[in-house]
């Protein structure tokens, strides 16, 4: 299987449960890897047949400074269902950071996998 990445999308946005965390916008870091057959695209030389990363990046990028979730765990499955069912991705991997929501942690977070690995 092929896979196309995005690594390190900062994306700001209205996510927690506390009170505080609903009047503010947080930044959440977002790692994702795509199962993808490339073989059309790199035969062809063609965009139209390759997962275009441009594309996917400013969906995201807009899905989620328009949502307003409580739980990361929500935002993370509605990002992996965009992606599998706007852009027809078989797989794809995600990890989402939320720095800072734990005051002696660097890093804390969601990572799930959805969908066959193997095309």
């Amino acid at each position: 299987m092929d896979i196309i990445f995005l690594g390190g999308l900062e994306i700001e946005t209205v996510i927690g449960i506390y009170e505080w965390e609903r009047n503010i916008k947080q930044k959440i870091i977002l790692d994702i890897e795509m199962g993808f057959d490339i073989r059309k695209a790199a035969a062809s030389d063609d965009i139209q047949f390759a997962l275009d990363y441009k594309s996917v990046s400013d969906r995201i990028i807009n899905f989620v400074e328009q949502s307003d979730y409580f739980l990361v765990e929500t935002l993370i499955e509605e990002i992996a269902n965009v992606l599998r069912s706007e852009f027809e991705i078989p797989w794809l991997k995600i990890t989402l950071n939320k720095k800072g929501a734990i005051s002696r942690a660097q890093d804390v977070g969601i990572i799930i996998e959805r969908g066959q690995k193997s095309l």
